[in-house]
């Protein structure tokens, strides 16, 4: 008996992966397809449609749990303070960790290929293929190179029969993980267009809600602890996406530049994130000098980028966090954040390393400890500016000499 061609393809239930199932099997003439489904912390609801609709393609779906790992990597993110043209990375963390697990189960099952749904005009197919095309496997994206659109795809399932119903969200494209959920697509893609209330699902409006305070701790950059009680990364999560979402903290509506040079209409929701990186942030300030906060800012915003391809194991980034590592080995301590009104600011910090001395930055008394008096900052206001102010002044006696 001729040994099989066999493919392990991205599977979700959705529109695009149920569509992949036949394509790969009458277009690309593999004997089987497998399904895999990762599980990075998205609704219940979602692997129970990838379930039955497999079932009804008769694909054998693998789930695979990498809640854990996908956790681990929004914490280093936090470590980065890293955003994206504003906003927290969820999807584009999320990916890479998608990838690698589909991956393995294709090393696993004998595969000769792995595929994916993405169309060739969004991020995601970059950020799988970085990882897919470093192994020997043949890369299949049925979308983009049968050069396939929406109305195409719903035609066809309609044709075939196939299990969906123009798509598992409705009128919108939406992606949802334990860091971030962000909706796209129709009306929304319209950049006039004012979003009804009911595009969020994980933040409210905050409107006459009293305001909440919440203490977060920190560890080596890391946060470990949660109004004083030690938490695991992924509960950490889910439970700030909840106190902080009931206060319509982490609603971001934006124009998003794509890898590929679009412009895009993007609505976000991260309140845990917002969370976690606005008291990191806090902690930063107290800490750290101010030489190596304005030279992280440019290691954050280059660990950010990396982030956003989905090239977070690239050695750049194994060299950066080494910075970010070493600096964060001091980011110990406590913040304490005010939820209020959509909101999330920090109201108290407290570390033992803070680079901070109450008597010196005080207006009621000297720093007697330091030495300082407000007398020594005469000869230093006397120099400060100094140089700009002969400038000045050369620049008009040669304009008067003309």
């Amino acid at each position: 008996m001729p040994e099989q061609n066999r493919v392990a393809l991205a599977f979700s239930g959705g529109l695009d992966t149920t569509v992949c199932v036949p394509l790969l099997e009458e277009e690309y003439g593999y004997d089987e397809v497998i399904g895999v489904t990762v599980d990075v912390g998205q609704p219940e609801k979602e692997f129970v449609e990838a379930e039955e609709t497999a079932d009804a393609l008769g694909v054998d779906n693998h789930v695979v749990d990498a809640r854990e790992e996908f956790a681990d990597l929004c914490l280093r993110s936090v470590k980065a303070n890293a955003t994206y043209q504003g906003y927290p990375l969820g999807t584009a963390l999320a990916r890479p960790v998608i990838a690698k697990a589909i991956l393995e189960v294709a090393i696993e099952e004998d595969c000769d290929a792995v595929a994916h749904g993405c169309t060739g005009k969004g991020n995601d197919q970059l950020r799988f293929e970085a990882v897919w095309r470093d192994s020997d496997l043949e890369v299949i994206a049925p979308v983009r190179e049968l050069g396939l659109t929406r109305e195409w795809e719903m035609e066809y399932a309609a044709e075939r029969d196939l299990p969906v119903e123009g798509g598992s969200e409705g009128r919108y494209s939406i992606d949802t993980n334990l860091w971030s959920r962000s909706i796209e697509g129709s009306e929304l893609e319209d950049p006039a267009t004012i979003p009804e209330d009911d595009i969020y699902d994980w933040t409210q409006n905050p409107s006459g809600k009293d305001a909440e305070l919440v203490d977060i701790e920190f560890e080596d950059g890391v946060p470990v602890a949660l109004d004083g009680e030690a938490i695991d990364p992924v509960s950490l999560v889910e439970q700030l996406n909840e106190q902080a979402g009931a206060h319509g903290v982490g609603r971001t509506d934006m124009m998003e530049d794509r890898m590929l040079g679009l412009k895009v209409r993007e609505n976000y929701e991260h309140p845990a994130a917002t969370v976690l990186l606005t008291a990191h942030e806090a902690l930063e300030q107290l800490v750290l000098t101010q030489e190596e906060r304005q030279f992280k800012q440019q290691i954050d915003q280059q660990w950010a980028q990396k982030g956003y391809q989905g090239l977070v194991d690239a050695p750049f980034v194994d060299a950066l966090e080494g910075f970010i590592d070493n600096t964060n080995e001091r980011v110990n301590g406590s913040v304490t954040v005010k939820l209020e009104g959509g909101h999330c600011r920090p109201v108290a910090r407290e570390s033992e390393y803070a680079v901070y001395s109450e008597s010196a930055a005080s207006f009621d008394e000297e720093d007697v400890q330091g030495g300082i008096t407000q007398q020594d900052a005469t000869g230093v206001a006397k120099y400060h500016g100094f140089q700009s102010r002969l400038a000045k002044r050369a620049m008009e006696n040669a304009r008067q000499e003309d």
